[in-house]
């Protein structure tokens, strides 16, 4: 059974930090790209970062560039994602996201919202 278990949301002021964790299990994982999205109530799913199959490679979405870091440890089966200096505007529910060909599975989601 594919599984994303995301982990690390919560409240935190403007300027503060969180780290998310995504927990894969059910599919290789290291032949899988994985990224992370938001959604923000009333906007479209958006790219937040994206991240190698070997983690050498990396790329954000520029509203988060320079604040945010993507990381993988292929070892534990897990991605995670950094977040700095965290916004009013990056209140959203943070999705995980692994695609390899046609097989895309997605996270349930969790919760960030910032707010002093």
């Amino acid at each position: 059974q594919v599984q994303l278990v995301e982990s690390g949301g919560g409240l935190v002021q403007p300027g503060g930090s969180l780290e998310f964790s995504c927990a894969a299990s059910g599919f290789t994982f290291w032949v899988y790209v994985m990224s992370w999205y938001r959604q923000a109530p009333g906007k479209e799913r958006e790219l937040v970062a994206t991240i190698s199959r070997t983690g050498s490679n990396s790329d954000y979405g520029d509203s988060v560039k320079g604040r945010f870091t993507i990381g993988r440890d292929n070892s534990k089966n897990t991605a995670y994602l950094q977040m700095n200096s965290l916004k009013f505007e990056d209140t959203a529910i943070y999705y995980c996201n692994a695609v390899n060909g046609g097989n895309d599975y997605w996270g349930q989601g969790t919760q960030v919202t910032v707010s002093s």
